[in-house]
């Protein structure tokens, strides 16, 4: 446990060149004082860290002394490599960054562990894109992701609906969201979202922001994702459930919350088991598609249309099923394939396959 702190400690010197011993305690999560004597037990061992006094002081490593990873163990050697997977960062261009990357950490590492990049691609494959959506990358990916690493301005022309506008975007960041690409981006005093497939061209230009720092690429798709969702289910559907009815629900729901909140929302279990609650849905017409995967187990209360509309289907549904079932239609017998023979029975009859 010591040992991988005090690597800790190190490379933490490496990267922010100069921290006190308050910062170094917070980022360890330890005390000053385990601090002080993780300085010493360094200093013991050869590494040369020394400490700067002063209000802007602090410990720091000399000489741009640097360490070879030689502290890693498999498990943080493979998770690295897992991380350089094939797939988000090639969509970006940056396949062959990512191929170097690997390439230097690899050569850092002891020998034990040189077959860490190897295990990893045996046992892991991320295929980001959903179920019949096609695999290659927004045509307009890669210039987005230069301006987005270099905060340049860009003039984006956008697909929306029938006709295309042109808007100057300050690029925060790109979101990969089930096999879909959005950028978040400034646009005068407002943060906007736009899908990357609807872009139909990108200028780059010399100009430059200032980005915020402050900004939370992370949370901000948080909040903008639930904010959607929420206002894409205005509607509300009194529905009354089965036992089974309801576990089925968690699969159908539009939404984590649209399910968290119907539950929330069930009365007490009548004399069958059934409970009455209120969905969140985005409207009649998709409440329909949803609710008829749950076949018996629903009842809708509410909306009317929406309670006609399943009545309608679940009277066509018995008039299907209630009359006799249709006979199958016979299958021709396939005919011989081209330079074959028909089979002959030793009748003469075609169709055996007897011999004679």
């Amino acid at each position: 446990m010591r040992a991988s702190r005090l690597i800790s400690l190190v490379l933490l010197l490496q990267a922010r060149e100069t921290m006190t011993a308050v910062e170094l305690a917070r980022e360890l999560e330890v005390s000053e004082r385990t601090v002080y004597r993780d300085v010493l037990a360094l200093s013991a061992a050869g590494v040369p860290v020394y400490a700067d006094r002063g209000r802007a002081g602090g410990y720091r490593l000399l000489g741009g002394y640097r360490t070879r990873l030689t502290g890693l163990t498999r498990d943080e050697a493979e998770a690295l490599f897992l991380a350089g997977l094939p797939g988000p960062a090639g969509d970006m261009g940056l396949a062959d960054a990512v191929a170097s990357a690997e390439l230097k950490v690899l050569a850092a590492l002891p020998p034990a562990l040189r077959d860490a990049p190897a295990r990893t691609g045996q046992r892991f494959h991320l295929d980001v894109p959903g179920w019949f959506r096609e695999a290659g990358p927004p045509p307009w990916l890669t210039e987005l992701a230069g301006a987005v690493w270099r905060d340049r301005v860009v003039e984006l022309r956008y697909r929306r609906g029938d006709r295309e506008v042109t808007r100057g975007v300050r690029p925060y960041g790109l979101v990969l969201k089930n096999g879909v690409w959005y950028l978040v981006g400034g646009v005068g005093d407002d943060v906007r979202t736009y899908r990357v497939d609807r872009v139909t061209g990108v200028a780059v230009g010399g100009e430059t922001f200032d980005r915020d720092e402050g900004f939370d690429l992370a949370g901000h798709w948080r909040q903008r994702a639930e904010a959607f969702q929420r206002g894409v289910l205005r509607e509300r559907a009194t529905v009354r459930l089965s036992p089974a009815g309801l576990r089925q629900l968690r699969h159908l729901a539009d939404a984590p919350f649209a399910y968290d909140e119907a539950v929330a929302g069930a009365g007490g279990p009548d004399g069958q088991g059934w409970v009455v609650t209120r969905l969140p849905v985005e409207s009649v017409d998709v409440a329909y598609h949803q609710l008829l995967g749950l076949g018996p187990e629903v009842e809708v209360l509410d909306p009317p249309e929406l309670r006609a509309r399943l009545a309608e289907a679940a009277e066509r549904m018995t008039r299907r099923y209630a009359g006799p079932q249709p006979e199958p239609e016979p299958q021709p017998e396939p005919g011989p394939g081209p330079g074959q023979r028909k089979p002959v029975s030793a009748a003469g009859r075609p169709g055996s396959t007897t011999s004679v």
